[in-house]
């Protein structure tokens, strides 16, 4: 099949590979680039203690650059969303990592599962901009105290109309993946996308979650499928059910 990548170029190569090894053609097209604040993320640490959070793998790569100053909190615990994630945190050296294999939500239950065991000194959230809701909400509907530090934000990229046309219209995409409600949005307000709707007519878009799903427009929902958790292999999986 052929499989349009929507991530960003660090995450998005490491999915492209996991797909070619399944026999399927991945193509990249990121819609956002990462930019770290690495002196923020550096500052909550240094004032903070106890238990930090992370929903994404952006921003362990954020902290990479604080180099021989993380060494203090490599013990710390560490509740990370996802195997991908877990392994990026054990690579930059931290040791006492709890992974959910849902999302955000998942892993303020699994964090309230441990916090008879955890230090009483509020929950540190690593976090992107923007993000979904769902981490934050369940914290606080389990009257968890965290502290939300924003380690880096994504920045919009528009892709020219004839990398587009070659993704979408000189040969038609199987598929599409998105992993994220925003960069549902960001793609389909592309000019290009929206002018030609015609284009998706044998297209599948594979959404990580119905959150996820719920940007999709509505006369193209016919097209959407839905990972049974909010997680890759699960995702992957819908590909080999379309």
């Amino acid at each position: 099949m052929r499989v349009v990548v929507t991530r960003p170029q660090h995450s998005g190569e490491r999915t492209m590979r996991r797909l070619a090894q399944m026999g399927h053609e991945p193509l990249l097209l990121p819609l956002a680039e990462p930019v770290h604040h690495v002196e923020e993320a550096g500052r909550a640490l240094l004032a903070t203690q106890g238990a930090i959070a992370i929903t994404s793998a952006e921003a362990i790569r954020a902290l990479a650059p604080l180099a021989s100053d993380l060494e203090p909190h490599f013990a710390r615990p560490l509740f990370a969303v996802g195997k991908a994630t877990a392994k990026e945190a054990e690579d930059l050296g931290f040791s006492n990592i709890a992974v959910s294999e849902g999302g955000g939500t998942e892993l303020a239950a699994l964090i309230s599962s441990r916090s008879p065991g955890l230090d009483t000194a509020p929950l540190l959230y690593l976090a992107g901009s923007p993000r979904a809701a769902g981490f934050e909400a369940g914290l606080a509907e389990r009257r968890l105290p965290f502290l939300t530090v924003e380690c880096y934000r994504m920045r919009d990229i528009v892709p020219d109309d004839d990398v587009l046309r070659r993704l979408f219209a000189d040969v038609s995409a199987d598929a599409v993946l998105f992993y994220s409600h925003e960069t549902v949005r960001r793609f389909f307000s592309l000019p290009f996308v929206r002018h030609n709707p015609g284009i998706f007519a044998e297209t599948r878009f594979l959404c990580l979650s119905e959150a996820v799903a719920a940007a999709v427009p509505e006369p193209l929902r016919s097209h959407v499928a839905i990972a049974d958790m909010p997680n890759e292999d699960k995702l992957m999986a819908r590909l080999i059910h379309e």
